[in-house]
């Protein structure tokens, strides 16, 4: 079922690929997306994004870092991780999402009985993962960059983020009333809990897909209006049923969570996978009518309205798919999706910090 699959060599600058903690970059990458001859990547236990730059036909290089914390105000401490599960390009703004998730404390085998059990009963989250932004893109030299404001032919762009602080944001808040997904803010992400890691982003619209909760094998988009406030800050607008702030979408995936979106036309692309923690298959389906649901009222999308494009590979315990996005092969009119992958494979860590990524032809 696959199509063409080619692979795209991502390389990272040895320097540069090691975080403050000393992690690799390059092994938890969860998003991606294209601008012009760029490809913006970035891992979810930073709070920075990559630019890398086209080489030739199949591989990107020159790689570049920007911290997040000099555009924007975070909501928490500026080196709290953001878990960045998704990122889009649209109008002239790069956007992106944390998870907006709760994190339950990981056994390890090296410690003590005592210790792990502590660990399983501590629930916590990072502050900066109730995050949803977007940042001025310009262009320097020929190449996309990030600005805190920019103006084109009269018009100003400025970087914002929707209103909240480190314990939530108006989107938390508005979900904690909902019938279907209120509980899930209060439930760790491994657990089946509230997970964001989907985001596209059209006009005034924005879609965020979640790998959990997923209600008897639907999964969950949530649809949103943004506006900008006198303050600067982002705003949810009501366009849900009983002017609820956001409209909820069910779609029938057999199980399976969303871990990344991207519009085309009308349509919807959804490339997902295992919920919580599981590993197992992976694959892109097309929402047909996904990217513009007709209506006010909540949706329930079932599997005739949505068709399987391609699947992606998956391991145990590694190469979970995690970002997508459309790229130009060689930078010309041939379209592609380009995947990329937390917990890689040792297959796809190249020497001296390099990354292999896969590219499915359209």
């Amino acid at each position: 079922m696959n199509a063409n699959l080619r692979h795209v060599l991502l390389q990272f600058d040895p320097h540069l690929n090691r975080t403050e903690d000393g992690k690799e970059e390059r092994g938890d990458l969860s998003v991606a997306v294209e601008i012009g001859d760029t490809l913006w990547v970035a891992s979810d236990e930073t709070v920075r994004l990559t630019r890398l730059v086209r080489q030739g036909e199949d591989a990107y290089a020159s790689h570049a870092v920007f911290d997040i914390a000099d555009f924007i105000d975070l909501p928490g401490k500026k080196d709290a991780e953001v878990d960045m599960e998704g990122l889009d390009y649209a109008d002239g703004y790069l956007w992106m999402t944390g998870s907006h998730s709760l994190k339950r404390g990981k056994p390890d085998q090296d410690k003590k009985m005592r210790r792990n059990l502590e660990a399983l009963s501590q629930v916590t989250t990072d502050s900066n993962r109730f995050l949803l932004a977007r940042i001025p893109v310009v262009t320097e030299y020929g190449v996309p960059t990030l600005a805190v404001q920019a103006k084109d032919r009269g018009k100003r762009r400025t970087a914002a983020l929707l209103r909240g602080n480190a314990k939530g944001n108006d989107l938390t808040e508005a979900l904690a009333e909902d019938e279907h997904l209120a509980w899930s803010l209060k439930v760790p992400s491994k657990d089946n809990g509230l997970d964001i890691e989907g985001l596209a982003v059209s006009g005034t619209r924005v879609f965020l897909g979640l790998r959990g909760p997923v209600l008897r094998g639907y999964a969950v988009v949530l649809e949103l209006e943004l506006k900008e406030a006198d303050t600067g800050e982002l705003k949810l607008r009501k366009i849900g049923p009983k002017e609820r702030k956001y409209r909820k979408h069910f779609l029938d995936l057999r199980g399976l969570g969303i871990r990344e979106m991207c519009i085309d036309g009308d349509d919807l692309l959804l490339l997902a996978g295992p919920t919580m923690g599981l590993d197992g298959p992976a694959g892109v389906y097309r929402w047909q009518g996904g990217a513009n649901p007709p209506g006010d009222e909540d949706t329930v999308v079932f599997e005739e309205q949505i068709v399987k494009m391609l699947d992606v590979p998956y391991g145990t315990g590694e190469d979970h798919a995690e970002g997508m996005t459309f790229s130009r092969r060689g930078g010309g009119e041939r379209r592609s999706l380009l995947v990329v992958y937390d917990s890689p494979s040792p297959a796809r860590m190249g020497a001296q910090a390099s990354f292999i990524a896969d590219a499915f032809d359209l």
